[in-house]
């Protein structure tokens, strides 16, 4: 075992030793994952991890910061540091995914082709509003689900980094706005920010150039 605080290097020396076992942690997921788990939280207990299946010799294994913006430069080390392993991908942050596939928890479901989305711009950043069948506000299931397919569609960094207020109301909710299926956010979000990143240097030019005179 580990020390109360230990290294990023000795995490990899540790993970680099049972490898083999996490690519096919199937034989013995519950105590591998408890092992795990506990190893990560020694670092930052905000770290989470999930592994992707087995393709074509190769499988994922993803550590993310739990959406806690404080764990981040834990995520960041680790992976910087992070050693190159035959069969292994090692990627930081829940990567960007094609939100399709149905979410269920604690017994609620989401399908998110029936999930839309909103855009709020109010000039420095760009929130979303995502509309949800089935959606009660009292029940924070709700809210964890629609996070979830947040960061599935927009990967779990974008989400934490770039996205400004995000709300969350009923499929039938009234209030205004063009509204798009979840599957084009990645493609309009970013198309939205680089125009808000535009708008904010040339403000800043503006500013610039008012301040010489």
């Amino acid at each position: 075992m580990f020390g109360s605080k230990p290294t990023p290097q000795q995490f990899w020396k540790w993970f680099m030793a049972h490898s083999s076992a996490f690519y096919d942690f199937e034989t013995d997921q519950e105590w591998l994952f408890d092992q795990l788990a506990k190893r990560l939280q020694q670092i930052d207990p905000n770290l989470t991890f999930e592994f992707g299946p087995q393709i074509e010799k190769n499988r994922e294994f993803v550590i993310s910061a739990g959406g806690i913006t404080t764990a981040f430069p834990a995520v960041l080390e680790l992976i910087r540091i992070a050693p190159t392993l035959e069969h292994w991908q090692i990627t930081g942050f829940r990567p960007r995914r094609p939100p399709t596939c149905t979410i269920e928890l604690r017994g609620k479901s989401i399908d998110p082709a029936q999930v839309k989305f909103s855009l709020i711009d109010n000039g420095k950043d760009m929130g979303v509003h995502l509309f949800l069948p089935g959606y009660e506000a009292a029940d924070v299931t709700w809210r964890e689900m629609g996070y979830l397919l947040l960061d599935e569609a927009l990967g779990a960094y974008d989400v934490e980094t770039k996205v400004g207020p995000i709300g969350m109301f009923s499929i039938d909710d009234p209030r205004p706005g063009e509204r798009f299926a979840l599957i084009e956010l990645p493609a309009i979000f970013d198309r939205h920010c680089i125009t808000l990143q535009n708008r904010s240097q040339t403000q800043t030019l503006h500013s610039d150039s008012r301040s010489l005179h």
